[in-house]
């Protein structure tokens, strides 16, 4: 009988090569809480729970103190010897505290990663609930931090240069001049090259909507806007989304299960977009997804600003339960290094994502 045997968190701290600039926050670090599951036959599982002050609230000593006080003892001991013990275990993570879903995705992961690891397959797998299948390359947007309309420009060609098609454009700070950034994006890549705009909850309504309607005038071959107004307001988002014609996606405004089914019953967004430090879970996650997907709505997988531990449980998410859309998982693609051995890795705009061993990882990295 294989049992959960301990459970150990690490907090760290990654420099990124470029700043991280959005309508919410400015970060120069990726700083996280690493966690790792072993089990009695000596196995580590990993998973990941990311500092976001601004959009969950979640920080290294809250997600550390409900790791270790709450979550760690709720698990300690108990069987994980298959998939159905798994799910009980997954449900034990999620009903022990409320809320706190960094903290409840990190385990989470890290104990659908033991599981693969144990069968020798992937998270993926796993998740999916079959052998085959599993995509092990994913195509990635990457993220244009706020900025003046010249550095955007500049910026924007790099990228496209470093071999990325989709640029998700930070807008939101200045809805006086969102436009103009946007047209001199446009400009600087030309017209095959996808943009995606997210205001991060910057506009108020009206600015939304005038906002937009200049986009739809201007013709910038803008792919949808995503989160245009604050997170709490779902029915503004559906106001918004009656007034104009780009689609519109609710990140912030949609955690979970309730929040999804209240955006689909209001009509509030065209897209989705799912994280696991919002949900809590691959499982609700990966359900999330096919509810959406049930009700036409449109998907993305996302991160916070996450290591290549967090990346990787997102991107077996989406390699289980592929997306409508071209998903954003570039954020592990920002730090000047991974905190840990194997697991995901980047060429251009696609990920690698391991095929057996579970995430891959074998261990932290000697790099610190």
């Amino acid at each position: 009988m294989t049992t959960i045997e301990r459970v150990t968190t690490t907090a760290s701290s990654v420099p990124l090569h470029t700043p991280f600039v959005t309508a919410l926050r400015r970060t120069e670090t990726t700083d996280t809480v690493l966690v790792t599951v072993t089990d009695s036959d000596g196995r580590t599982g990993w998973g990941e729970a990311p500092q976001v002050w601004q959009v969950t609230g979640e920080s290294l000593a809250s997600a550390t103190a409900c790791l270790e006080t709450m979550l760690a003892p709720a698990v300690t001991g108990r069987r994980l010897d298959d998939r159905d013990d798994l799910t009980a275990t997954a449900a034990v993570v999620q009903r022990t505290v409320a809320r706190n879903f960094g903290a409840k995705a990190a385990l989470d992961a890290a104990l659908h990663d033991l599981v693969a690891r144990a069968e020798g397959t992937s998270v993926a797998a796993v998740l999916a609930g079959r052998p085959d299948g599993i995509r092990d390359v994913l195509t990635t947007d990457v993220t244009l931090s706020a900025g003046k309309a010249d550095a955007l420009a500049d910026t924007a060609r790099a990228r496209v240069a470093d071999g990325f098609r989709t640029l998700k454009m930070k807008v939101g700070t200045d809805a006086s001049t969102d436009v103009q950034r946007v047209a001199a994006v446009r400009d600087a890549v030309g017209p095959d090259v996808a943009i995606r705009l997210d205001a991060n909850q910057g506009w108020t309504r009206e600015e939304a909507v005038q906002v937009i309607r200049a986009l739809e005038v201007a013709d910038l071959g803008v792919e949808f806007v995503e989160q245009p107004v604050v997170a709490d307001d779902v029915e503004g988002l559906a106001w918004v989304r009656e007034r104009v014609g780009l689609p519109v996606m609710a990140d912030e405004s949609c955690y979970g299960r309730f929040d999804l089914e209240r955006i689909i019953r209001l009509g509030a967004a065209d897209l989705v977009n799912v994280k696991l430090a919002k949900c809590g879970s691959l499982t609700v996650g990966r359900d999330m997804l096919r509810r959406a997907h049930e009700a036409g709505l449109r998907t993305i997988v996302g991160s916070m600003m996450e290591s290549h531990v967090g990346v990787g449980a997102a991107a077996a998410l989406v390699a289980a339960e592929p997306t409508t859309e071209v998903s954003d998982l570039d954020a592990a693609w920002w730090s000047r290094r991974s905190p840990v051995d194997g697991g995901i890795s980047y060429s251009g705009n696609q990920i690698h994502v391991p095929v057996e061993g579970g995430s891959g990882i074998t261990g932290f990295s000697a790099a610190g």
